[in-house]
């Protein structure tokens, strides 16, 4: 609201003056909400940048340590689970646990899938929905190195070769980890009327090729 003062001095002359502290308020209060929502987008951007960074290295990590590994155990039948599939879960899990990072309780799975083997935090994970973690390790990946850009899939899951038979694939070590993330910036959005599809997990994959 605008006010307006006039004050009459020096016979006909007329001196005014407005004041404008209602104005400012009006605007401030159509400001802030907007203000909220970039800040809150900011952090928690950054913040969800972060955490991809962090499960990047550590997937890059286990799978190195896994790919180090002899091979020779995946080549036995037994119903131990390899030690090199062992070594990389605990690779991931230490390094969430370092990190302060909950691992939802997660257990290295001990049925493999084609050499694959697929972890899934279970429903009762502490602080964590049913299956907010998940860490896939495929100690049979193939990597085809004459690919113009080698992307591993986000589930590590082996892409068919293409290309005719004269392609040939290196066998290599992929691990995944996919990880449940609460956004803050979609629940600000809604508030001021706005629908947002954000992700629901941030996923990350590495692949390392075998050594032995």
């Amino acid at each position: 609201m605008i006010y307006s003062v006039e004050l009459e001095s020096c016979g006909s002359q007329r001196i005014g003056y407005r004041d404008d502290r209602g104005a400012q308020l009006v605007e401030f209060a159509v400001a802030l909400p907007l203000l909220v929502l970039f800040v809150v987008g900011i952090f928690d951007f950054s913040n969800a940048f972060t955490f991809k960074q962090k499960l990047t290295n550590v997937a890059r990590d286990a799978a190195r340590v896994a790919a180090a590994d002899p091979a020779s155990d995946l080549q036995h039948p037994s119903n131990a689970v390899p030690a090199s599939v062992v070594d990389a879960f605990q690779v991931v899990d230490g390094y969430l646990l370092a990190n302060n990072i909950n691992d939802c309780g997660i257990k290295l799975s001990t049925t493999p899938t084609n050499l694959t083997w697929t972890s899934t935090s279970p429903s009762n994970g502490p602080n964590c929905p049913a299956g907010a973690l998940t860490v896939v390790i495929n100690r049979g990946y193939y990597f085809v190195p004459a690919a113009a850009v080698q992307t591993a899939s986000p589930t590590c899951q082996t892409q068919p070769l293409g290309g005719g038979p004269t392609q040939t694939a290196i066998i290599s070590t992929c691990v995944s980890i996919q990880y449940a993330y609460q956004w803050r910036f979609g629940r600000i959005a809604s508030v001021l009327g706005s629908t947002m599809a954000l992700p629901t997990s941030v996923t990350v994959a590495s692949v390392a090729m075998n050594e032995n």
